[in-house]
């Protein structure tokens, strides 16, 4: 059994799109209007990654990674936060890069990388919740 996955920002993610999970190697430096399930730690860039500055270097490093990990390393890893709040609920990797705005200009981040190597391990499309292109509008206490 795999959990549900699906990726964002954390500034584009609202509470009704499923469970917010963190994949960032810093924790937010603002506080959050959502609780975090958790910190899904296996899927999660290290400090040294965060310096590459190229795409494919980038991705051959993080790849390397998850593969080390493995697979069901990491499905253990979701299904473990996923069991504490809702198997039903997608969880959703976070991270900072809002895909089109802020991104580098080919549009990549680690939230890419691991929806793209999740799909390629079970099968499973990873949709991203984020990555409008129209402004995000600021969060209101009646989105929460």
């Amino acid at each position: 059994m795999n959990p549900k996955l699906a990726t964002c920002s954390y500034v584009e993610f609202r509470p009704g799109m499923g469970t917010a999970v963190r994949s960032t190697v810093g924790a937010t430096r603002w506080p959050l209007p959502y609780p975090l399930a958790g910190h899904a730690r296996l899927i999660t860039p290290t400090r040294d990654m965060l310096k590459i500055q190229s795409r494919d270097a980038y991705e051959f490093s993080y790849r390397r990674m998850l593969n080390g990990n493995g697979i069901e390393a990491v499905r253990r890893e979701l299904l473990s936060i996923a069991g504490v709040v809702d198997l039903d609920s997608p969880l959703v990797l976070l991270c900072f890069d809002q895909l089109g705005k802020l991104t580098p200009p080919d549009n990549w981040c680690h939230r890419s990388m691991i929806a793209a190597w999740w799909t390629e391990q079970t099968g499973e499309e990873v949709p991203e919740l984020g990555a409008t292109n129209a402004p995000t509008p600021a969060p209101t206490l009646f989105d929460f």
